[in-house]
């Protein structure tokens, strides 16, 4: 069976105590409250990561990762912080490829195809997100961009690589927007990434894949999500800075 997932991305947000007293408010309410098998992972800013992993021990629920990191092992890369140094201070996971970086900061897949192939050099697990803007879905593109993320950030990899990694699908068009992609959209999408995995890799490896969906995921509309078939959790912006919503989405899974 493969792991359910449900991840925080706190972006840039909260200063440092603000993040401590968050995350020990989610923890708490994870112990007490989760009685299920699945995974709760908060990426917070770098500042938090070191104190989050220091808070969680204990905690066999709770995961920490990092919201990104460089293409290179180490250099004259002012400002940049690699693979080594997340791993370092204890934490297991790092998003990859997400939208905002890939808008913002011009991300493509061959540099995420690079960053990958350093987290996992690394024994970092990869939260490597995809997804199509409103102009791609609208011109009937997005099955075309999803394969072309998929085949040239992380299909290189060989197949004991590829299955540390998690997949998060961002209708970009859903994320900040207060558009939820329907529930029938996001399975769509989502049973197609397991089709493309299942060509690639084989039929085990794309049933054993976790598939997130992040997209304006609350805690209203994740339990119709979450029942879908192919969908194994979410990559969680805006709630997961709030410790009750956070929670919350994460008890979804407990049934």
């Amino acid at each position: 069976m493969r792991k359910k997932i449900v991840a925080g991305n706190w972006k840039m947000n909260l200063d440092y105590n603000e993040g401590l007293s968050l995350f020990s408010e989610m923890i708490n309410m994870i112990r007490d409250e989760v009685t299920g098998k699945q995974e709760a992972v908060v990426c917070s800013p770098f500042i938090h990561l070191h104190s989050l992993v220091q808070l969680s021990k204990g905690y066999d629920k709770v995961s920490v990762g990092a919201q990104n990191a460089y293409q290179a092992e180490s250099g004259a890369y002012t400002g940049e912080i690699s693979a080594k140094m997340i791993k370092s201070v204890g934490a297991e996971y790092v998003i990859l490829g997400h939208s905002e970086r890939r808008q913002y900061f011009g991300e493509t897949n061959d540099l995420l195809a690079k960053k990958t192939d350093v987290a996992l050099k690394n024994d970092l697990k990869p939260i490597f997100c995809i997804g199509e803007t409103l102009q791609e879905r609208e011109a009937n593109q997005h099955f075309g961009i999803i394969k072309s993320q998929l085949q040239e950030g992380v299909f290189h990899l060989e197949e004991d690589q590829f299955v540390k990694l998690v997949i998060a699908y961002e209708p970009v068009w859903a994320i900040g927007t207060g558009v939820t992609a329907s529930s029938d959209q996001a399975q769509e999408i989502h049973a197609f990434i397991r089709i493309e995995i299942a060509a690639k890799y084989g039929q085990e490896v794309a049933n054993n894949t976790t598939i997130l969906y992040g997209g304006s995921c609350n805690p209203k509309n994740a339990p119709e999500l979450f029942a879908q078939p192919d969908i194994d959790g979410g990559l969680i912006g805006g709630a997961s800075l709030k410790s009750r919503d956070f929670v919350d989405i994460v008890k979804v899974f407990n049934q």
